[in-house]
Order: C-alpha cells, then sequence, then structure tokens
C-alpha cells in the first residue's frame, strides 16, 4: 500500500511544479507556434500529478479510479490548449475549477447506477457542500431538519435527496442482514418456475379442448410424454411423415385460434414453451431421423 508523503515532501513538490509551470509559461510567451505546441505537451507532463490528485478525491464512489483519471487528464489537455498566458492568470488557479467541474460533470452524467431526478441529484450536492460545515459548527453529524433549516429548503426534499444515496452505488446483495445470519440476497423472492406454464395452460385448454381425440392425444404423446414421431406413428397407425404434418397443422391451427382471441404468440411465449417450442407457420417440428 502507497504511503502518503509527508507534509514538507509535499510542500516541496507543490513549490516546484509551480516553478517549472511558470518557466514554462514564460517560454511559452516568447515561443512560435512550432514550439509552443511543444511547451503545451511539456506544461501537461509537468501538471498531470495535479489532475491526478483531483481524480483521487473522487475514488471508490462507484466509477473505475482508471475512468476518473482520464477524465481528469483530457481536461487538464483542454485546459492547457486553451490557456492564455499573455493575460497574467495563474495557471492552476486557472486550470483546477475546469479539471474538477469535468469529473463532477461525468459522475454527474455517468456514475449513476439507478438516475434519479436531476433535482434530487442537485440537492444531494448541496447537502453535501454543507455537511460538514454543520458538523463542525454543531458538534454532531447533521440530522435532515438541521440541513433543511441551512439550505433553506423543506426537509421533504432533503429526506428525499438523502434516501436515494444509494443510487450512486448501491448496496451489495451479499452484504450480510442486521442477523448476520444470511445476505440481502437470501432475502429475496425466487421467480415460480411453474407460473408461466400455469397461465400457458389457461390460455390453450379452451383452444385444445377444440380438438379431435385423435389430435389431443398427438399433442399429449409428443409435448407432454416427449414420444418420438416414429411413437406417435406407430400408436395411431400412420407414417411418421404424416404425424409431422399432422402437428404442423395442428400447431398452425392453435396459432390462429390464439390470434383469434387477441393473445398472438409473438407477445405471450408462454403459450408456445407449455406445447414444448415456437409455434411457427411453416416450420413444424421436423421428422425424426430415421
Amino acid at each position: 500500500m502507497a504511503v502518503a508523503a509527508p507534509p514538507r515532501t509535499r510542500a516541496r513538490e507543490r513549490a516546484d511544479r509551480a516553478e517549472r509551470t511558470q518557466d514554462v509559461l514564460d517560454r511559452m510567451e516568447r515561443a512560435g507556434v512550432r514550439a509552443k505546441d511543444r511547451l503545451v505537451d511539456e506544461l501537461i507532463d509537468v501538471n498531470m500529478p495535479v489532475a491526478e490528485s483531483i481524480a483521487a478525491r473522487y475514488r471508490r464512489r462507484g466509477i473505475a479510479d482508471e475512468d476518473l483519471r482520464q477524465v481528469a487528464y483530457l481536461a487538464l489537455v483542454r485546459v492547457a490548449h486553451s490557456f492564455d498566458p499573455t493575460r497574467g492568470h495563474d495557471f492552476l488557479s486557472y486550470a483546477v475549477p475546469s479539471i474538477r467541474g469535468e469529473v463532477r460533470r461525468y459522475f454527474r452524467d455517468q456514475g449513476w447506477m439507478v438516475r434519479p431526478p436531476r433535482g434530487i441529484q442537485e440537492m444531494q450536492a448541496r447537502i453535501a457542500a454543507v455537511e460538514s460545515d454543520l458538523s463542525t459548527r454543531l458538534g454532531h453529524p447533521p440530522c435532515a431538519d438541521e440541513i433543511a433549516q441551512e439550505l433553506g429548503e423543506p426537509v421533504s426534499d432533503v429526506l428525499e435527496a438523502m434516501a436515494a444515496n444509494g443510487c450512486f452505488t448501491p448496496t451489495s446483495l451479499d452484504q450480510a442482514t442486521p442477523s448476520e445470519t444470511s445476505s440481502i440476497l437470501d432475502q429475496l423472492g425466487e421467480e415460480e418456475a411453474g407460473l408461466d406454464a400455469a397461465e400457458a395452460r389457461v390460455l390453450l385448454t379452451p383452444l385444445v379442448r377444440r380438438l379431435s381425440e385423435r389430435d389431443r392425444k398427438i399433442l399429449e404423446m409428443r409435448f407432454f410424454a416427449q414420444c418420438t414421431q416414429q411413437e406417435i406413428a406407430d400408436e395411431i397407425g400412420v407414417t411418421q411423415m404424416q404425424v409431422s404434418r399432422l402437428l404442423s397443422g395442428l400447431l398452425l391451427r392453435l396459432r390462429a385460434d390464439l390470434e383469434a382471441a387477441d393473445v398472438p404468440p409473438g407477445e405471450d411465449p408462454r403459450a408456445e414453451r407449455v406445447i414444448g417450442g415456437p409455434m411457427t407457420g411453416s416450420d413444424g417440428p421436423p421428422p425424426d431421423q430415421a
């Protein structure tokens, strides 16, 4: 694990970077067009640690560190190319707010697992800006009432914004519950596998009842008893190819009946699954290989 540099060392690094930055800017004022491009690259290289430092402040908030650094680097490049040293402004005073703003915008646009309304996002930013100062003044973490009073906003709006904090970095489903005997995932219900089949049977039952006894027997043997087409042919006294054509015709008839009942099979696949596969109009169950 990396160890933070002592304050004196960091101060020396900042002073050295400021000195090198000023030297580059002084040379840029006197340089021609070609030389200026090279000096802009040098200005970027000198101040890359500044971009890295800004990106590091937003670590562990749901976005990969590499992405944050990339956003900060790109912002630094834009600032370096747009900065005019002849105006006499300090480069870092111009660059730092711009880089920080780009990182924050990236969070605003890309950092939400579940995106709340814009008003809630803005309220969360305002809450974050006053929480630290309020904690220092009050001597304890501020409650919603105290934050609302500081911001001059309704308590209900503050509570809504605070409740949406998990949208940025949702709680892991593997996190233990208060009892610590199970995880959150263990408490979630599971989909009942038989529900779709039950609903499909409700849709198909009145349609199947209209079929002849032989047709119902073919469907039962093929899709419930999982018989081969040859086994069905032997049972009802026809050829395998005739069974294939009979099955295709039955599926077409069921499809037509479903469409007439305003339940298109393409929109309700449950009826297709319960009889063993897609109810295509022209491609019935293929003949079994001899």
